[in-house]
């Protein structure tokens, strides 16, 4: 199956889609993003499309594929142009977008912290609950 984008008139992902690969199919049995937008145009009235992957994120492909347009889009996402991506909302001022991945990080890492397991006598990571807190630009370690 593939998957569609539904933009609305400012590139925001209103909806996602799925058409069967068949569908997508030129004359020589290759698919075409084209093809897919024309059926779905068809077929919804809509104007707007643009092909997602659904095994692309961060810019990399999770089966070891070519990725495509950086991340699978989602409701509330971006479509830019520009970077040929989908890119989530930015939910703090303060993070900044990875070019790579176009993913929004924070400027500074989340925290990891490691203990020394006695049992087994080798380090391990574990993983503490934060939170962020915009007026800091930190994290803040969470109390049970």
């Amino acid at each position: 199956m593939a998957s569609f984008a539904k933009l609305n008139s400012e590139n925001i992902v209103i909806a996602v889609h799925s058409v069967v690969n068949e569908v997508l199919k030129d004359s020589n049995g290759i698919e075409q993003e084209n093809i897919g937008i024309e059926f779905l145009k068809n077929l919804h009235g809509w104007q707007n499309w643009k092909q997602t992957s659904y095994n692309t994120n961060g810019g990399v492909h999770l089966l070891g594929g070519t990725p495509f347009r950086k991340n699978h889009a989602v409701i509330g996402f971006t479509y830019d142009s520009q970077r040929d991506a989908f890119i989530p909302p930015k939910y703090f001022n303060g993070w900044v977008l990875n070019e790579q991945t176009c993913l929004w990080q924070s400027p500074i890492p989340y925290p990891i912290t490691y203990i020394n397991n006695l049992k087994d006598q080798e380090e391990q990571k574990i993983q503490d609950r934060y939170t962020w807190n915009e007026e800091t630009l930190n994290w803040i370690l969470q109390t049970p």
